[in-house]
C-alpha cells in the first residue's frame, strides 16, 4: 500500500528499533481535520475537550494554531499510518505557565494517540512512538525539558507519562481562557515533568 503521506515533509524522521519508521508532519488543518475529528470525538478523547465539535471547528482551531509562533500542531505517522496528534508549546505563553515557575528550554506538549481497532493489540505502541516524539522535542527542538498537564482524573495519561520516566509535580488549577477559536474551562491538572537526562539517560 502506498504511503498518503509521502509526499509532505518531515520536521523529523526516526526509524525506531522493532518498531517501525515515524515521520512527525507539519499538521494541515483542512487536510486533517476529518481524521482529527475522528479521533477527538472518541468517548477516549473526552479529555482532549474538543467532543462535539464539528469537523469545520476542529479545522478553524487548528488553523488559528498555524498563525501563532508559540504554539504548533503535528500528525505523527507510523510506516504511513497516522498514529498521533502532538501539541509542542511555549509554557509561558500558555495557561500552564501561570501555575508553575517556568525554566529556559521548558516545552509543553500534548499527545493524543490514535485508538486500536477492535480486538487490535499494540504491544510496544506507546513506547515506540514516545522515543521518537521525544527524540523530536529535546534533540531537534534542542529543549531542556518537557511539562505536561493531563486532568488529573485521566489517570490512564498520568499513569503513562510516569512509566515513560516523567516526575509529578503539584496538582494545580489551569485557569479559564476565551481564545479566538477556542474557550479553554477552568482544568485541573497533574504536571508531570521530563528532563532530557532522563529520557536519555545522559
Amino acid at each position: 500500500m502506498s504511503d498518503p503521506y509521502a509526499s509532505r515533509p518531515a520536521v523529523h524522521e526516526q526509524t525506531v528499533d522493532g518498531f517501525g519508521t515515524v515521520r512527525v508532519l507539519p499538521l494541515d488543518p483542512a487536510a486533517d481535520a476529518p481524521l482529527l475529528h475522528r479521533w477527538v470525538s472518541e468517548e477516549r478523547a473526552v479529555f482532549w475537550g474538543m467532543n462535539g465539535l464539528t469537523v469545520e471547528r476542529v479545522a478553524e482551531i487548528y488553523a488559528h494554531m498555524e498563525t501563532l509562533d508559540t504554539h504548533h500542531a503535528y500528525l505523527v505517522v507510523k510506516d504511513g499510518d497516522p498514529a498521533a496528534l502532538l501539541q509542542t508549546y511555549e509554557p509561558e505563553a500558555d495557561r500552564v505557565g501561570a501555575c508553575y515557575p517556568v525554566e529556559p528550554g521548558d516545552i509543553g506538549i500534548h499527545l493524543l494517540l490514535a485508538g486500536a481497532g477492535p480486538g487490535e493489540t499494540r504491544p510496544g505502541w506507546t513506547a515506540g512512538l514516545a522515543a521518537a516524539v521525544l527524540t523530536y522535542v529535546l534533540e531537534v527542538l534542542d529543549r531542556r525539558r518537557i511539562v505536561v498537564d493531563p486532568d488529573v482524573a485521566n489517570e490512564k495519561a498520568v499513569a503513562r507519562f510516569v512509566r515513560q520516566g516523567f516526575t509529578t509535580g503539584p496538582r494545580v488549577v489551569l485557569p479559564e481562557v476565551d481564545l479566538p477559536d477556542v474557550y479553554l474551562p477552568e482544568k485541573k491538572a497533574q504536571l508531570a515533568f521530563l528532563t532530557r537526562e532522563v529520557a536519555f539517560g545522559g
